[in-house]
């Protein structure tokens, strides 16, 4: 193995596919899935985890047709220390031109507590499957999950055990998001020192966020010696999610005066993506998130913008064109063509196929029709309707009126298509959105419960579209909707109906048996 810890080069190991998707509620579609791993590819992420490939049969089809697509990342399919695991994880990205298999077992008392195997019975197993894996693939990743919790003797023991075996990258997870900075290092600095072989193959961190510190221990590991970032974009993930990829790659490229290390991505694609991610996964991105939030980039204070006119260095150490954000906002409007409207789409980073363009066009003209100006951030959340009410979509709204006002009951008179049949009802509720959403449930009958139900206005003015966020959760299911509107409650109605199509999406997905918590 060429990549060793002296080398300046860090890669990149997106798993927005795999642990970004377990994030409650946000499954995404096969086409959604080749899509960004697409754009992950173009922006030059070195190492794109596509899936769990035994999860199910469409976990599956996703990995083996994002290896057969891809052009220059290695294709990596997540196995548990199980052979028939680890056969299906080859059996999907064989196809890819540079394939991989990433195999794990928790390693914690915690966990061998849960596989009931001694600490030499867990051995055998780390070898036996890390051997089969390396047998059917030159490229092999092991992770001993919970390895922060580890003890660090036996955590060196099943580490030299799985270089013997055959692996070529070392992943140390922080699985719980437990551990600090300076843990981090000390634990990459302990399995460098301790254990023979080490410098012979790549180390790699997997940092969760659950208190508020995956970024900083991911940097603090590739200082002490590791070369592979495990991250999602917009930090998606289980619980509170993981190292963000925008956040590594660019607090590398900002402070590399102290941190010289090098990575392949095309930061210009940074925005894009993370949009495109929040549009696909129903989680939208916090207003300050690091790096991509759309607070990122704004000045409030008058001491900050008198500066940031005078000199944008003095409150930004990154540019917005650094991670492709235009600065110019205000270009479209109720004249602009499809040409324009494509090409601004494509800066946003979207590239839009005739039809889609065709179907979002419409909608951009319907919305200039109705507001003053059109802003970048109106236009991302009719690419997000775009998305969502996608034909094959088995319910959507069709017409929605609302009565509401000081005088109470307040009722919602509604026509659902559903399957292809349009059904109309009428309700009442304790406000327009409940009455709304009591006439979608009296047309399509569930369980689900309502856990989130969010507003937030896209741009200002008293004409600005309204974004809505639902969440719903139903025998451990969980799903979200998103939609946008200059009307709240019709934004409210189709957010509600998106959730509900999600929801009817992971009721048919099927899971192997056994338990498959992972990294």
């Amino acid at each position: 193995m060429t990549e060793n810890s002296h080398q300046d080069r860090v890669l990149i190991f997106d798993t927005t596919l795999r642990d970004g998707e377990q994030s409650p509620g946000a499954t995404m579609t096969h086409d959604e899935k080749l899509e960004i791993a697409a754009m992950l590819d173009e922006m030059g992420v070195d190492i794109i985890e596509a899936g769990f490939p035994i999860a199910s049969e469409g976990d599956f089809e996703a990995v083996r047709d994002i290896a057969k697509n891809s052009r220059n990342a290695v294709i990596c399919g997540l196995a548990r220390a199980q052979f028939p695991d680890i056969d299906r994880a080859w059996e999907a990205v064989q196809h890819a031109a540079r394939p991989r298999i990433h195999t794990f077992i928790g390693t914690s008392p915690l966990h061998r507590d849960i596989t009931k195997l001694t600490q030499d019975e867990m051995v055998e197993r780390i070898e036996a499957t890390v051997a089969h894996a390396r047998n059917l693939c030159d490229n092999v990743q092991w992770s001993p999950m919970d390895a922060t919790r580890t003890e660090h003797d036996y955590l060196c023991r099943v580490v030299e055990t799985a270089i013997k075996a055959g692996a070529t990258t070392i992943n140390i997870p922080d699985t719980v998001g437990y551990t600090a900075p300076r843990e981090s290092a000390k634990l990459i600095e302990m399995l460098l020192e301790r254990v023979p072989g080490a410098d012979q193959i790549v180390f790699a961190t997997h940092c969760h966020n659950d208190l508020g510190m995956a970024t900083a221990n991911a940097l603090a590991a590739v200082e002490a010696g590791a070369r592979q970032i495990e991250c999602t974009i917009n930090g998606l993930g289980e619980r509170a999610g993981n190292t963000a990829l925008e956040e590594v790659v660019m607090a590398l490229k900002v402070r590399n005066d102290i941190m010289p290390f090098q990575t392949g991505i095309d930061t210009t694609r940074i925005m894009g993506l993370s949009r495109k991610v929040a549009t696909v996964s129903g989680f939208p991105v916090q207003f300050n998130k690091a790096i991509v939030g759309k607070n990122a980039f704004a000045h409030e204070s008058g001491i900050h913008q008198d500066g940031v006119l005078k000199n944008a260095e003095t409150f930004e150490i990154m540019r917005p064109a650094d991670i492709g954000l235009n600065a110019t906002n205000l270009v479209m409007g109720k004249h602009s063509g499809r040409a324009a409207l494509r090409s601004k789409m494509k800066e946003l980073g979207f590239d839009l196929g005739d039809n889609q363009l065709k179907d979002v066009f419409v909608r951009f003209k319907a919305l200039a029709d109705r507001k003053k100006e059109v802003y970048d951030d109106d236009l991302l959340a009719l690419m997000r309707d775009s998305d969502l009410d996608a034909e094959h979509d088995r319910i959507q709204v069709k017409f929605l009126r609302v009565i509401c006002g000081t005088e109470a009951p307040q009722s919602a008179d509604l026509i659902l298509s559903i399957d292809g049949v349009e059904h109309r009802v009428t309700a009442q509720g304790d406000g327009p959105v409940d009455a709304t959403f009591a006439a979608v449930k009296k047309l399509v009958e569930h369980h689900a419960h309502l856990e989130l139900y969010q507003v937030h206005a896209v741009t200002g003015g008293t004409d600005a579209q309204a974004t809505v966020s639902v969440r719903l959760s139903e025998d451990g299911k969980i799903a979200t909707g998103q939609a946008s509107d200059t009307d709240t409650v019709v934004a409210s109605a189709k957010a509600y109906v998106n959730a509900l199509n999600r929801l009817m999406v992971r009721r048919e997905k099927t899971k192997p048996e056994g338990n498959l918590a992972a990294i």
